[in-house]
C-alpha cells in the first residue's frame, strides 16, 4: 500500500511458539516481498552487499522479461526478497 506523502510502515513481529515449516519458493500465500530503491545503482549496491553478507542470490540483478530491473535474494526466514528500482 502506498501513501500520498511517500511514507510507508512495515511491522515485523516474532512469535517464538510457532512451528518453523519448510518454505519452498513456489507455495501458496504471498510470493515475495518487494522493496523499490529508486535507481539501478542502488539495486546493484544492495544486491552485492546482501551477497557479501551471505544471503543466497536467487536472480539478478537483471532486467526481467516484463521490463523490471531487479535482484532477488532468499531472506533469513526463507522468504524471497525482491529489490527493484
Amino acid at each position: 500500500m502506498g501513501f500520498d506523502d511517500g511514507s510507508a510502515r512495515l511491522e515485523l513481529m516474532h512469535k517464538p511458539e510457532m512451528d518453523q515449516l519448510d518454505k519452498p519458493l513456489n507455495r501458496t500465500g504471498y510470493a515475495h516481498l518487494t522493496f523499490a530503491l529508486g535507481s539501478y545503482a542502488r539495486v546493484d549496491e544492495l544486491a552485492a552487499q546482501l551477497a557479501a553478507d551471505g544471503y543466497e542470490t536467487l536472480s539478478g540483478p537483471r532486467t526481467t522479461g516484463d521490463g523490471y530491473y531487479e535482484a532477488c535474494v532468499l531472506g533469513f526466514e526463507g522468504n524471497q526478497i525482491e529489490i527493484t528500482i
